[in-house]
């Protein structure tokens, strides 16, 4: 289902799978961290893509959504393979 969504939204909203795992990592279950946490690790995120995409390739640019899956994926690899 969540792959689904992600092929229909596009690479960007990957970001929102990604943001809250790894903020997860980082200050555990409490919630009351773990939103603001999430909101702004997801910008950051977004952020570091987007500055990523326009400097690699510099007269042109890759697509923001790309460089996040590119980012997001062998986190959810490692995910993956950490809970068999």
């Amino acid at each position: 289902m969540a792959g689904v969504c992600v092929s229909v939204g596009g690479g960007i909203t990957f970001l929102g799978l990604i943001a809250p795992h790894i903020a997860r990592r980082l200050v555990g279950a409490r919630q009351a961290k773990l939103l603001p946490l999430t909101a702004i690790l997801g910008s950051l995120l977004l952020l570091f893509a987007d500055t990523l995409g326009r400097v690699i390739m510099a007269p042109m640019e890759l697509p923001v959504g790309k460089i996040v899956s590119i980012l997001g994926a062998p986190y959810f690899i490692y995910l993956r393979v950490k809970n068999i």
